[in-house]
């Protein structure tokens, strides 16, 4: 048998191609052949946004599959967009595996997918080729999707994932988030009923590939997730992946990045600076966004504000009256940055996030503290970690509209600013975190056995 060869496939959403792109460098640095599978519209925008051509000691490719939606569609309705994936997705991944192997004599030795695509797994298991999961967000989230079963033997969800007790908080664990029933993860997916089965019954049969794959791996560390890790002892901690993937040259992102905001932080003073970036698919209303502006402005210090062009409901970015002028000292506004070495840098005070799971880890692991705007899915759990479990740092809240008011967000930049021992519990997780990466720490040893059984 020849090298190994892994063809790798993340669910179609920025915050799931990312952590893989780093996996998936990380592997060929070890000599392993990778074919990365995005949907063609996403591989056109990674390429795009690229700009120049990948090199991972060429062995890192990047390939594509029709994702089964026409050109204008929109790609941030999970539900739907989930549903297509569904029905062209299986063929279309065996077609590739047929193609590879029949033209390579690199055969396919394994197939890496997202625990979010069940059906990646059924199609490695008809070809015969062996599996391995990996689960981009926390443990607990996955530890959570796993009780699914348990949870309506309970009596707190009905078979449809509809919860009984709305408004009643609980924790599985004395050290696990703080769950809200309306803020289950399959309610956000689509506004429908039928879209909101549909996604309950797709997560429960993804459940399926944990007992199923050979290996299942979870971009978490056990010194972040200690109690999640040891409710789910299959699934093998192995990151923060970006924190072991300092050098990265790619990382799977959609958009350019704008790296002049680098520059500006080497001006800005030591602890300053506050960042602010809500991921790749939130959305706001006009009211909403021009509270944060003028909230930022109000702070009256430095910030480093990521505007994607498609941030607001309909509507190309609508500032308040005379805002860009009044700030342009102030603060710097980009359509979207190298986050992890934005997050790296010295200039930085905080970080005003939805709290993705992979914005959560990019933070923590460079030891800065977070405002929590959480907005859907596992936000609100990430949110729970950052705020009643490590401790660092506060929630925003909203008012009787659910809009985050410019004040909220002046009183708790200042309260969180102001207060040391925030930063200072940031610092020792980062330290917590950095280890387990580093030379036989926790999730480097997961990694060179995963690696070791690659190559056997």
């Amino acid at each position: 048998m020849g090298n190994p060869h892994l063809l790798v496939v993340p669910y179609p959403a920025q915050g799931h191609v990312i952590p893989f792109m780093e996996l998936s460098q990380n592997l060929a640095k070890q000599g392993i052949k990778i074919s990365f599978v995005n949907t063609e519209f996403n591989h056109k925008r990674v390429i795009d946004a690229l700009g120049k051509k990948l090199d991972e000691n060429g062995l890192l490719h990047l390939v594509s599959v029709p994702d089964g939606l026409e050109d204008g569609e929109d790609r941030n309705q999970i539900g739907n967009l989930t549903e297509r994936l569904c029905q062209v997705m299986p063929g279309q991944l065996k077609e590739l595996i047929d193609k590879v192997n029949g033209s390579d004599d690199n055969k396919i030795s394994c197939v890496l997918a997202d625990i979010s695509l069940g059906l990646a797994f059924d199609v490695a298991a008809e070809q015969g080729i062996p599996t391995a999961g990996l689960w981009p967000a926390s443990m607990f989230q996955l530890m959570f999707f796993l009780r699914i079963p348990k949870l309506i033997e309970d009596g707190l969800i009905d078979g449809n994932g509809t919860p009984l007790m709305k408004h009643k908080m609980f924790q599985l664990s004395p050290m696990t988030p703080v769950i809200q029933p309306i803020n289950f993860a399959w309610l956000s997916f689509g506004n429908s009923p039928s879209t909101q089965k549909f996604m309950f019954d797709f997560l429960r049969l993804n459940n399926k590939a944990v007992e199923t794959a050979d290996w299942i791996l979870c971009n978490s560390s056990l010194e972040l997730e200690p109690e999640a890790c040891n409710l789910v002892p299959k699934v093998l901690p192995i990151g923060p992946l970006s924190a072991a993937n300092r050098f990265g040259n790619l990382s799977g992102n959609f958009w350019s990045e704008d790296p002049t905001c680098l520059q500006w932080l080497n001006q800005q003073s030591p602890g300053s600076v506050i960042y602010v970036a809500f991921g790749s698919s939130t959305v706001f209303d006009e009211i909403q966004f021009q509270e944060l502006a003028l909230g930022l402005e109000l702070t009256k210090k430095p910030f480093l504000w990521v505007v994607r062009e498609d941030i607001i409901k309909g509507k190309h970015q609508f500032y308040p009256q005379g805002f860009k002028e009044r700030v342009s000292n102030q603060g710097k506004i980009v359509s979207w940055a190298p986050q992890v070495a934005v997050l790296g840098h010295s200039s930085i005070a905080c970080f005003i996030s939805h709290c993705g799971w992979n914005s959560t880890i990019e933070g923590v692991s460079n030891g800065v503290p977070f405002l929590c705007w959480p907005c859907f899915s596992d936000q609100f759990l990430n949110e729970s970690y950052i705020y009643d479990i490590w401790k660092v740092g506060f929630k925003l809240k909203r008012d009787e509209r659910g809009t985050i008011r410019k004040e909220e967000i002046r009183t708790k930049v200042e309260q969180l600013v102001g207060d040391e021992d925030f930063k200072t519990r940031a610092v020792e997780l980062k330290q917590m975190v950095t280890k387990s990466v580093g030379e036989g720490g926790n999730s480097d040893k997961t990694f060179k056995n995963f690696v070791d059984w690659l190559k056997s």
